[in-house]
């Protein structure tokens, strides 16, 4: 799992997303013969038997002892090899020749998947690792391995023992903003939008991190998490406007009528975008487990910005906006009000919205008078207390 040159994403990464699409229940059967051939393609010219043995007992392959045999024959055979080099550097070459010895060791049980014995081989190679850019690679080759492995227990210890002791030793501001997006990243995959859309747009003019991802799914990611972190002003003037998302928006299918069509209340539009776009979000493995939440959060910013511009509107008028029936938009509301998302409420008799959205400075008069009622009745608590 090599740094990966400009603008090729790592094979492994490649390989667990096709691994992903293999037991996605709504994969047509037929895609998944080529899937399945694709991915025993590749075990095989990696020579991955640990995860081949893994993927047979699962039965997402079926297991072929002899090609397993000499799968492993094979990689004890390399590592053997590897050894040997070591043994070598260790007699009669320097420090640093010791170093990349034992990380070639370390990047091979990557390449074969052996997750334990890489994560051990590379805390090794740590120990003989003294300048702070080559340790914060050892850390992106973990990451590169969590994230294969959606081990976000693992990305998260990474990302922090990156962020507290190597930061503070020094290292250069390349791998510091590449760190920004495998944290990103990290944040989008455990449904912490708000922080991974922030990271992301700091990391729209640096972005250098293709071996995670091509830049059309960082644009793709980093809008996905704007539309329902942004306000309207700061949506408009770090996506809508900005030329490094322009450049590309194009090429991401329903991404641009998705983001134009909200931002120019062209709802109809909208909701024709959104259903080509709930596709692409439950074929991501990353967005897949939030897809639901997802969907509920972006109908929550549509309805609130139409509703913001009425004090009541009809519910016919709101349907005809949407394109879709009064019953489903009927339907949506009772369930967004209920849980409190939105600030109205039906007159189911008149067929009519009556928003009430909540005024921040009433709001904070009356969290001004109950805590005054609070202080007082404490005061007077006290007094009655002091007079005994």
């Amino acid at each position: 799992m090599d740094g990966g040159a400009e603008g090729t994403q790592q094979p492994h990464l490649i390989l667990a997303h096709k691994l992903f699409l293999l037991t996605h229940p709504d994969v047509q059967d037929i895609e998944k013969v080529q899937l399945k051939s694709d991915v025993l393609s590749s075990i095989k010219s990696d020579g991955m038997a640990p995860l081949y043995e893994t993927l047979a007992a699962s039965s997402v392959l079926e297991l072929d002892q002899s090609l397993l045999d000499s799968m492993r024959a094979s990689n004890e055979e390399e590592l053997k090899k590897l050894d040997e080099k070591i043994a070598d550097a260790e007699e009669n070459l320097g420090e640093s020749e010791v170093r990349e010895a034992h990380l070639a060791k370390g990047l091979y049980f990557i390449r074969i998947s052996d997750k334990e014995k890489a994560l051990e081989q590379l805390k090794l190679t740590e120990g003989k690792t003294v300048a702070v850019g080559q340790k914060m690679d050892l850390v992106f080759y973990t990451l590169q391995l969590a994230f294969f492995y959606m081990d976000f227990d693992l990305v998260s210890k990474s990302i922090d023992k990156a962020k507290s002791k190597l930061f503070d030793e020094g290292g250069d501001w390349e791998r510091k903003n590449r760190l920004k997006v495998y944290e990103g990243l990290y944040c989008m995959s455990t449904r912490n939008f708000k922080k991974a859309a922030s990271l992301f747009l700091d990391s729209i003019s640096t972005f250098t991190t293709y071996e995670i991802f091509p830049y059309e799914t960082f644009i793709f990611y980093t809008v996905l998490t704007s539309i329902i972190t942004l306000d309207r002003v700061s949506l408009k003037q770090k996506v809508v406007d900005a030329p490094e998302i322009l450049t590309v928006l194009g090429k991401i299918p329903f991404l641009s009528e998705f983001l134009n069509s909200l931002y120019e209340c062209q709802y109809k539009a909208f909701f024709s975008a959104f259903a080509g776009m709930a596709e692409q979000i439950k074929f991501d493995q990353y967005l897949n487990p939030h897809f639901r939440f997802y969907m509920r959060e972006v109908r929550t910013v549509v309805y609130s910005q139409f509703l913001e511009s009425y004090k009541s509107v009809t519910v016919d008028a709101m349907a005809n906006a949407f394109g879709v029936s009064v019953d489903f938009i009927d339907q949506e509301l009772s369930r967004f009000i209920a849980a409190g998302k939105l600030h109205c409420k039906i007159d189911k008799v008149a067929g009519v919205l009556e928003t009430n959205r909540p005024d921040a400075k009433n709001a904070l008069y009356q969290a001004t008078i109950k805590q005054g009622d609070f202080l007082l009745n404490r005061i007077q608590k006290l007094s009655r207390v002091i007079d005994l």
